[in-house]
């Protein structure tokens, strides 16, 4: 890896079959150099994937096959701005359709148990402040609220939904 910055997700020996997933999934991603253990290690044996290069819509991941115990949570996610519903419903449903689950409001699980947020762009323009001189000029916190509360009763995001309900 080049970067100087990796994010290292911890897997339990699968983490060439997750990047495989993701490289497959997700533009601007791929599976880089594959390692093996030198030796025997808590998790593994010698010649066992040890870790895993790769990128996920051009962030550099390192996937570390480092044993049971480790789980994800939410507390990290990849959050995927997508352009339309197509796109939406595309990655949504490879994910959970990959022995996923639904979590709410955009959110899903992959198989390894990593967090996904699946944003529609629409959805962040249709809750985010304006830009201040506009907020003073023309606020219009009513429809952000209604676009708010539409998706909060969502699972995987809605953009028609999204609009119709900012439209009041």
């Amino acid at each position: 890896m080049t970067a100087k910055n990796t994010i290292c997700l911890w897997f339990d020996g699968t983490a060439l079959e997750a990047a495989t997933f993701y490289a497959q999934t997700f533009p601007d991603s791929a599976v880089g150099a594959v390692h093996r253990a030198p030796g025997d290690y808590p998790a593994g044996k010698e010649g066992d994937v040890l870790t895993v290069e790769f990128t996920v819509m051009g962030i550099p991941c390192l996937g570390l096959n480092g044993g049971p115990g480790v789980p994800h949570t939410n507390a990290f996610s990849f959050q995927v701005a997508t352009d339309d519903q197509a796109e939406t419903d595309r990655l949504w449903n490879a994910i959970v359709g990959n022995g996923g689950q639904e979590v709410a409001c955009g959110w899903c699980k992959d198989k390894w148990g990593l967090s996904w947020q699946i944003t529609p762009r629409a959805l962040t323009a249709a809750i985010a402040d304006p830009d201040r001189a506009a907020a003073i000029a023309d606020p219009d916190r009513a429809a952000a609220s209604r676009a708010f509360e539409a998706m909060m009763r969502m699972v995987k995001i809605d953009i028609a939904a999204i609009e119709a309900a900012r439209r009041g």
